[in-house]
């Protein structure tokens, strides 16, 4: 990103790590700013063909990269009707929920090294499984949970938490997210410490980050919390977002895409405050262009779901593509597409697709 003379190697940046460190006012003035240079009644870009042409890019020609240089991932577990899904075929409806989920943001670290552009080709894995599924074998419960994710911004001190009442002074914006899960490997290791393999090979993300000024509008009251959380994670104003989601799957030999879930980031119970606060209340630092996501985002109706997993229900039923075509898993070849968007009066906030094709894994 540059801003104003492009000539100096301070203000041409190949991330937006430089501008995410200057902090939240810094991002709050530069919004202002695009919005007066963008509007109808500024001639500064308006009236200045070569300024214009400077300035923009056509989107058919741009290449879209990483937003930042990503130094740390965190997913979290914050979908009640996600986790209670996953906990029934697993655990069953009396151990749904572990002890600790209503209490604090579930999360674990995740794998930055493998977090990819939209448009980024994902190849199946393989790893090991439970002996009786001859133990090591090409993945073939291959699943595209939906998430959303937050860029860190200004960062803090190891060892100084970041409070909830300015949380929001750390949020910079938020992408789409296509955690891809092997859900073979991950059933047989997440015992005791979570996902490992089942999740590090390959993680999507939009290349448009909205910032979250421009989310405010759409903000919704926060979930119920009960029983109420610690000190430490209350907070009263409203910050979980109206934000349609969308998945697709195309198959290679499909003309059209066929949208297999339409979910809300609204339906999240621990909210992006509650997050970062947890994630730093033991004085852990982040860093400006960290990613924190959401982990899966299901709604209470199974056509919200938010997962593979939950729509086929474990693979025990198929998930109807039309025109004679199914899954309960990917095949090799599908492309999976997540799109998202806040809808106003008469405008839309979008975020750009989050999009993968799924590669055949390579023999061992």
């Amino acid at each position: 990103v540059a801003i104003g003379d492009r000539s100096g190697p301070e203000r041409d940046q190949p991330t937006l790590n430089a501008f995410m460190a200057l902090g939240y006012e810094a991002w709050r003035e530069v919004r202002r700013t695009l919005q007066v240079l963008l509007s109808a009644n500024e001639s500064t870009l308006r009236d200045d063909v070569g300024l214009r042409t400077r300035a923009f890019v056509h989107q058919s020609a741009a290449t879209m990269h990483l937003p930042a240089d990503i130094g740390d991932y965190t997913d979290f577990y914050s979908s009640r009707d996600h986790a209670t899904n996953v906990g029934i075929m697993f655990r069953g409806k009396e151990n749904a929920l572990m002890p600790n989920w209503l209490r604090l943001p579930v999360g674990y670290h995740g794998r930055a090294s493998s977090v990819v552009v939209s448009g980024t080709p994902i190849r199946r894995p393989s790893g090991q499984m439970r002996p009786d599924q001859s133990e090591f074998q090409l993945v073939s419960l291959l699943s595209s949970p939906p998430l959303q994710a937050f860029f860190v911004g200004g960062g803090n001190r190891l060892g100084e938490p970041v409070p909830i009442s300015k949380a929001h002074e750390h949020i910079f914006g938020m992408v789409l997210m296509n955690d891809w899960s092997a859900r073979d490997i991950q059933a047989w290791e997440y015992v005791p410490l979570g996902p490992f393999l089942g999740k590090n090979f390959g993680t999507t993300i939009s290349p448009w980050v909205v910032p979250m000024e421009a989310l405010l509008p759409f903000a919704e009251p926060n979930a119920v919390q009960d029983p109420e959380p610690l000190p430490y994670l209350q907070h009263s104003d409203a910050y979980t977002f109206n934000i349609n989601l969308f998945v697709s799957l195309k198959g290679h030999d499909m003309a059209e895409a066929a949208n297999i879930c339409s979910s809300n980031f609204k339906y999240m119970y621990w909210t992006m405050k509650q997050q970062l606060a947890h994630h730093t209340v033991n004085g852990c630092n982040v860093r400006p262009g960290d990613l924190l996501a959401s982990g899966t985002i299901s709604g209470p109706e199974p056509e919200s779901f938010g997962s593979m997993l939950e729509l086929s229900w474990r693979g025990s039923k198929s998930i109807d593509l039309g025109g004679g075509q199914s899954r309960t898993f990917l095949n090799d070849g599908d492309e999976v597409t997540i799109t998202g968007h806040c809808q106003g009066d008469g405008y839309r906030v979008g975020f750009g697709p989050c999009r993968g094709t799924i590669l055949p894994a390579l023999q061992h």
